[in-house]
C-alpha cells in the first residue's frame, strides 16, 4: 500500500482534525500489527477525501438484557401445523415450506447453567493470531417463536425446573426464546464493517441492525476503555474507526465497548491512574493532599491578614488628615 500523499487535514470529530500523513502512519502501524488477518484496513480517495474502511471489533459491555425482533423484517414465519412437527432445527420459507438443512445457521443451543464459563467465539478477535470471520455475526441469533424440544429419558426435577425457565445459552450468550430477551456475555467481541466517514450513531445503528435488536440506538453509546480503567465516550460527531486507528491496534491496551448511556460514567486519565491502587495507598494520598491544602489555606490567611491591616492603617491616615488641617 502507498502511505504517502499530499498534506491536508482529515476530520476525526467536531473541531478535531489530524493530518493525512499522520493518519496514514497510524494506519500503516495498524495494518502491520494485523498482517495476514482480515482486520487489516484499506484506504482510498474519493473526490480528494481519504476514506478508510474495514472491520471494527466491538466488545459487548451491556448490564441489562436487550430485545431481539420476534421475526425478521422481510420474512414472516407461519406457525407450525402441530407442535409435534416443530423443533429447533426446523425453518419455514416464505410459503411455509421447510428449507433444506444446508440453509440453516449452525446454532448450538445448550442449557445456560450447564456452561457457566462459556465464552462467545471471537472473544479474542482483537488479539494477534486470531482471525474473526468477516461479516459473520459472532453472536448467533434464533427466532423467538422457535421452540427448543429436547429428547431423552426421564428428567430429574432440577432438569425440569431448568427447562421450564426457557433460558438457554447460544454460544455462551443467554437468550430467552419465549420473551426474545438476549444477554450478550460481557466482554465478548463482535465486529462490523464500517468506514471512516461513519459517525458514532451510524455505527450504533449498523450494529443493532446486524443482530435485529429492537432497542433504540439512543440507549447506547460507544466507549474506548483502557486497561488502566480510563473510559472515554465517543461523541455523536466522532468517527469510531479513526478513533480506533489513533488508539492503536492492540486490544490488550484499549477496546471499543458498547454500553448503556445511563450505566457508565467517563473516567479521565487523571482519575484512572489511581483506580488500581490499594486503599491504604489512596488514604495516604488523601492525607498528603489535606496537609497541602491546610498549608495553602494558612498562607492565604496570613497574606490577607497583612493586606487587611495595611488597608485599615491607610483608612485611619485618610480620616485623620482633614482634622489636622
Amino acid at each position: 500500500m502507498d502511505y504517502g500523499g499530499c498534506e491536508y487535514l482529515v476530520p476525526c470529530g467536531k473541531g478535531k482534525y489530524i493530518s493525512k500523513n499522520e493518519l496514514l502512519l497510524h494506519l500503516k502501524t495498524y495494518n502491520i500489527y494485523y498482517e495476514g488477518q482480515n482486520l487489516q484496513l484499506r484506504h482510498r480517495e474519493e473526490e480528494g477525501e481519504l476514506i478508510v474502511e474495514g472491520l471494527l471489533n466491538i466488545s459487548w459491555g451491556l448490564r441489562r438484557p436487550i430485545r431481539l425482533q420476534m421475526q425478521d423484517d422481510n420474512q414472516r414465519i407461519r406457525p407450525p401445523p402441530s407442535s409435534s412437527s416443530w423443533h429447533s432445527g426446523c425453518n419455514l420459507g416464505a410459503h411455509g415450506s421447510v428449507l433444506k438443512p444446508s440453509t440453516l445457521p449452525d446454532i448450538q443451543v445448550t442449557d445456560a447453567e450447564a456452561m457457566p464459563n462459556a465464552e462467545a467465539p471471537g472473544s479474542g478477535a482483537g488479539e494477534p493470531g486470531s482471525d474473526p470471520p468477516e461479516e459473520t455475526p459472532q453472536l448467533m441469533r434464533t427466532r423467538s417463536d422457535v421452540g427448543v424440544r429436547r429428547r431423552g429419558s426421564a428428567r430429574t426435577p432440577s432438569e425440569q425446573r431448568r427447562i421450564r425457565r426457557h433460558r438457554f445459552s447460544i454460544n455462551g450468550h443467554f437468550y430467552n426464546h419465549k420473551t426474545s430477551v438476549f444477554t450478550p456475555a460481557y466482554g465478548s467481541v463482535t465486529n462490523v464493517r464500517i468506514n471512516s466517514t461513519m459517525t458514532t450513531p451510524q455505527v450504533l445503528k449498523l450494529l443493532l441492525n446486524k443482530f435485529k435488536i429492537e432497542n433504540s440506538a439512543e440507549e447506547f453509546a460507544l466507549y474506548i476503555v483502557h486497561t488502566s480503567g480510563e473510559k472515554q465516550k465517543l461523541r455523536a460527531s466522532d468517527y469510531p474507526l479513526i478513533a480506533r486507528i489513533l488508539q492503536g491496534p492492540c486490544e490488550q491496551v484499549s477496546k471499543v465497548f458498547l454500553m448503556e448511556k445511563d450505566q457508565v460514567e467517563e473516567v479521565t486519565y487523571d482519575v484512572a491512574q489511581y483506580i488500581k491502587f490499594e486503599m491504604p495507598v489512596l488514604r495516604s494520598f488523601i492525607q498528603k493532599l489535606e496537609e497541602e491544602e491546610d498549608r495553602e489555606v494558612k498562607k492565604l490567611m496570613r497574606k490577607y491578614s497583612i493586606l487587611r491591616l495595611m488597608i485599615e492603617q491607610r483608612l485611619e491616615e485618610i480620616s485623620e488628615g482633614p482634622t489636622a488641617m
